[in-house]
């Protein structure tokens, strides 16, 4: 099968550098492959018949050995991917502006009441929406001057996440079917 391996805070902000082609060096290495990299932000499609629960934490002590990489790594088959863009809460949104609406990926399902608590005390523009291990955010007013991260970090959020924009997300759809 396919798979989309989606490593957390990759090339972000100047942090935890990581070339493309060592990355797709790294995966096929490993044996899976052929491997292909979309954009510069640890996005890397392959081939594995391995299962997600036993290859997420693989690849995250195999990267610490080999790169020197401490990071998450969050993995998606089609078959996962295909129900994320279906379940889009914020279509609208996608439509317009698919560089503000993300879809942060978890290794769990995201725990909705957060989504109450947060409710209750912000009152910022964007919208949340969780749909089983992701979060939807829509950005009306962009990412840069938004203060839901701190909002959300006050009520704890997951921090084992990554989030990819709406685009990002349907690429890696398409390049794992």
């Amino acid at each position: 099968m396919r798979v989309a391996a989606l490593l957390k805070g990759v090339n972000v902000g100047g942090n935890r550098k990581l070339p493309m082609a060592d990355l797709r060096a790294f995966i096929e290495g490993l044996g899976y492959g052929p491997a292909a990299t979309l954009l510069a932000s640890g996005n890397v499609v392959f081939e594995t018949d391995t299962d997600a629960a036993v290859l997420e934490p693989m690849l995250a002590e195999q990267a610490k050995t080999a790169l020197g990489l401490d990071t998450a790594w969050f993995v998606r088959s089609h078959a996962e991917l295909a129900p994320v863009v279906a379940a889009n809460p914020f279509p609208d949104a996608a439509q317009v502006r698919p560089s503000h609406v993300l879809v942060a990926f978890h290794h769990t399902p995201f725990p909705a009441a957060l989504l109450d608590d947060l409710a209750a005390g912000y009152a910022g523009p964007e919208r949340l929406a969780c749909v089983g291990r992701e979060l939807f955010v829509d950005y009306p007013a962009g990412i840069g001057r938004s203060t839901l991260p701190q909002a959300t970090a006050r009520l704890k959020f997951p921090t084992a996440a990554t989030a990819r924009n709406w685009n990002t997300v349907q690429k890696l759809a398409e390049l794992t079917a």
